[in-house]
């Protein structure tokens, strides 16, 4: 069951304005000769664990993170946290 929060009517409009929804993995840190020579099966070793929880951006502002998971044959994300002031209340 999903718990909808309360909108207050006067964003009633902004509610169908379409945004970026971004999960980070993970990042590392390359030089450009490094860059220049990943070729197709390429392993580029990340920065966070494989237990860390991915960050949840909506247009690169950090809303959340959550937990990697399987849907179907798709990968999806299971929302842990939600940040602060990031979200309505």
């Amino acid at each position: 069951m999903s718990i909808q929060p309360q909108i207050p009517a006067n964003l009633e409009v902004l509610l169908d304005v379409p945004v970026n929804l971004t999960v980070e993995l993970g990042s590392c840190q390359m030089n450009m000769r490094e860059v220049l020579q990943l070729i197709v099966g390429s392993v580029l070793q990340l920065d966070k664990l494989a237990s860390a929880p991915v960050e949840l951006f909506v247009n690169r502002k950090l809303i959340g993170r959550g937990e990697v998971v399987v849907v179907e044959d798709r990968f999806g994300i299971k929302v842990t946290e939600i940040i602060g002031s990031a979200i309505l209340p």
